[in-house]
């Protein structure tokens, strides 16, 4: 997943959708550019690697004054465009806004590292008077008649006379964006469209701050003779956990995927099992002051009522015009092909974990929080496969390793760490690498890993840019990085990890990778398309099974063994396990997104519509949503994901068909022509291309849906 957000997009979205981060350099001076801010998020970055954000003097105290200030340059960047006398043109309108705000950009470096890594009571409070603030001020250039009246000109004067294709694509795209957001609209409608904009961003970052409540407040603690089933790695971690809470002697189970997901897969404490999932399932959702169900209904209603304004029927309908699948009837028929197979594979799943509990007599009826147990000792018994055998051999600096190799092998970069202190971070865990070309030593930018999860960082990994690639002022060094939320261990001990957030490990890479391979000319080109922009990170995700990553890096922890081939043909036979419950849980929280975004707001009773919409669906009682709605982040935080959670598979059926490329081409997953081919056609162009035309140069077709439903070992229906 990608948080992204900058000011660039605030001018073109009104901070209504979180795209791709750009870091915009300015060619025309301000007056006062010259002088020294006493703040230091509002300083230029100096030091090495073309200068780095200065994480190490980063303090919560300087965020308001530094994005009200970097708000009102930015402003003054904008007038002096839309109050040009000059006649509009590409240059003086266009490529004047993709230099524009470049004090505010190195702010929103700073605000995102506060929001998603280092959170704090006393930032949630900033954040919570800032978002209606930047909601205006988004308004302000969405909204600028002058500004947006050169940008037609420039528009309409290309489409009688085009300008370079690069070109071209930026004033297409930024023309779309001031369109969508309701640029045309007259000053009444406008003024409504404001008002609603400012309502949403404060209900976006309540209901964020509301889910990190509930993950920081519900914590399960046990005692030594609860521990039953759980590995010692883990108990060790959960031990230091409790300790630095203040509950010495215990063991603590926090309320995030990266602990409630072990210990329900391993643990023999039933009742236990229930608790925990009740936890992580109910943020959100505790009829308490931090329920988030009246915000989300609060949310769709304005949500209709915004795009109703510019003539759209729902808000499906208007964000999905600029993406792959163009309209909500094309996404669901993608989702609908594949649910019913999805259920009826839960159904095969709930049937051999029921049977191993009866052979148990264990006298249960599987249950939500026995599905991950069972299915478990399921895959021990069809594949003499046990999950915590498997992760003795992923250890999270091989890994760190593994992703290197990969990149050397498809790219051609190298990575090297750094000089600690040479770099500032922004806490003791993150490393940073220097990245080169391996054969002409070119410095192509930083990477920095924030590998663990603590308080104050919200749940999930991401990645994230704080310099985006672009070349229209000189090219530009990339500083990206990626961010998860690993257990940390205690002292001396490795860091082990499941299958799965290895494979989650790497695809966050793809994401970095995309950042690194960037070459594009202007900031614009590197926004996303959301339903293709994870097509990249997804297809990564394959080279963690490669011969040549397994062979390599998947050593024992203790041993410094390599993974015996016999366990690795057990992984590989077990590929399609549980592919039921991966991808239903999924698909049902796609789902809902996009069903929740087509009903009438009207009256709606979010948690009434989440129930009957899964009976309808015919979801499996036995297990949940991957995100319920309460705590749907994705689409409630904010509105990247909103109606485009669907993007994910849209992604997956483009990442299976490549997938196919490579295994057809004489050299497999590290074919070198193929491999110049994606970066060329897939991971250099960003946006400059329209993302079906790019996967054509690629593959020389469209994609099909049968390879996805090959890689899941789900039927193919032939007609």
């Amino acid at each position: 997943m990608t948080k992204l957000i900058n000011s660039t997009q605030i001018k073109m979205l009104a901070l209504c959708a979180l795209i791709a981060f750009t870091s915009c350099k300015q060619s025309e001076k301000k007056e006062d550019t010259a002088m020294t801010y006493d703040n230091v998020l509002l300083q230029e970055w100096t030091g090495p690697y073309n200068g780095v954000p200065a994480f190490d003097k980063m303090e919560v105290k300087d965020v308001k004054e530094a994005m009200e200030k970097g708000m009102e340059l930015s402003l003054v960047d904008i007038d002096k465009i839309a109050n040009n006398p000059d006649a509009p043109t590409f240059e003086n309108t266009i490529v004047a806004m993709e230099s524009s705000g470049k004090e505010l950009d190195r702010v929103y470096t700073y605000y995102g590292i506060l929001s998603s890594n280092e959170s704090s009571p006393e930032f949630r409070d900033i954040q919570t008077e800032l978002a209606p603030k930047l909601s205006e001020y988004g308004s302000k250039i969405s909204q600028n008649e002058k500004l947006f009246k050169r940008i037609k000109a420039v528009y309409d004067a290309s489409q009688k006379n085009p300008l370079e294709d690069d070109q071209q694509r930026v004033v297409d795209l930024i023309y779309k964006r001031f369109e969508m957001e309701g640029a045309n609209l007259d000053a009444e409608k406008k003024k409504r469209y404001a008002e609603i904009n400012k309502e949403l961003s404060s209900l976006y970052t309540k209901f964020s701050n509301n889910v990190l409540h509930d993950e920081e407040n519900y914590v399960t603690y046990l005692t030594k003779d609860q521990l039953g089933g759980l590995s010692e790695g883990f108990i060790k971690s959960a031990a230091k956990i409790a300790t630095d809470k203040g509950q010495d002697g215990k063991y603590a189970i926090t309320n995030t995927r990266s602990s409630m997901d072990p210990f329900l897969t391993y643990s023999t404490e039933r009742e236990l099992r229930e608790k925990v999932w009740n936890n992580y399932y109910s943020r959100g959702d505790n009829a308490d002051e931090y329920d988030n169900n009246k915000l989300i209904a609060d949310i769709l209603k304005l949500r209709r009522e915004r795009v109703e304004l510019l003539g759209y029927d729902n808000f499906a309908e208007w964000r999905l015009q600029d993406r792959m699948a163009k309209t909500p009837e094309n996404a669901m028929d993608l989702m609908m092909a594949v649910w019913p197979a999805a259920i009826a594979r839960v159904k095969e799943e709930v049937s051999d974990m029921q049977a191993v509990a009866n052979e148990n007599k264990d006298n249960i009826t599987i249950e939500p929080w026995d599905y991950r147990y069972y299915a478990e000792k399921v895959r021990q018994k069809k594949y003499n496969l046990d999950s915590e055998e498997v992760k003795q051999y992923l250890q999270l600096d091989k890994l760190t390793e593994a992703l290197f190799f990969t990149a050397g092998e498809l790219f051609n970069y190298k990575f090297t760490p750094v000089p600690e202190g040479s770099v500032p971070v922004f806490n003791e865990d993150v490393k940073v690498w220097e990245v080169t070309d391996k054969d002409s030593g070119k410095h192509i930018g930083l990477w920095y890993l924030d590998p663990f999860a603590r308080e104050g960082k919200r749940s999930g990994a991401w990645a994230t840019t704080y310099r985006s690639y672009d070349s229209f002022e000189g090219e530009k060094n990339v500083l990206a990085s990626n961010n998860s939320n690993f257990v940390k261990p205690a002292p001396g001990e490795a860091v082990l990890v499941s299958w799965d957030d290895a494979t989650t490990f790497f695809h966050e890479f793809g994401h970095a990778l995309h950042f690194f391979s960037a070459n594009v000319k202007y900031p614009t080109l590197n926004s996303g398309v959301r339903d293709y922009t994870e097509f990249q990170s997804q297809l990564l995700e394959r080279w963690l099974s490669t011969d040549e990553v397994i062979n390599k890096f998947l050593v024992h922890n203790k041993t410094g063994e390599p993974i015996p081939a016999t366990l690795v043909e057990k992984i590989k036979k077990a590929s399609t396990f549980n592919q039921g419950f991966e991808t239903t849980e999924y698909l049902a929280s796609a789902i809902m997104d996009m069903k929740l975004h087509l009903a009438d707001p009207t009256n709606i009773d979010v948690d009434k519509f989440e129930r009957e919409t899964l009976t309808e669906l015919g979801m499996p009682k036995e297990l949940p949503m991957r995100h319920r709605t309460p705590h749907f982040g994705h689409v409630f935080s904010g509105e990247g994901y909103a109606t485009a959670y669907y993007g994910y598979m849209w992604a997956d059926v483009l990442t299976s068909d490549a997938s196919e490329a490579f295994v057809e081409a004489p050299g497999g997953f590290y074919d070198k022509d193929v491999a110049i081919k994606l970066a060329k056609y897939l991971f250099a162009p960003r946006n400059s291309i329209d993302p079906a035309e790019a996967y054509r140069m690629f593959r020389g077709r469209d994609a099909k849906i049968e390879a996805l439903m090959r890689d899941r070992g789900f039927p193919i229906k032939t007609n």
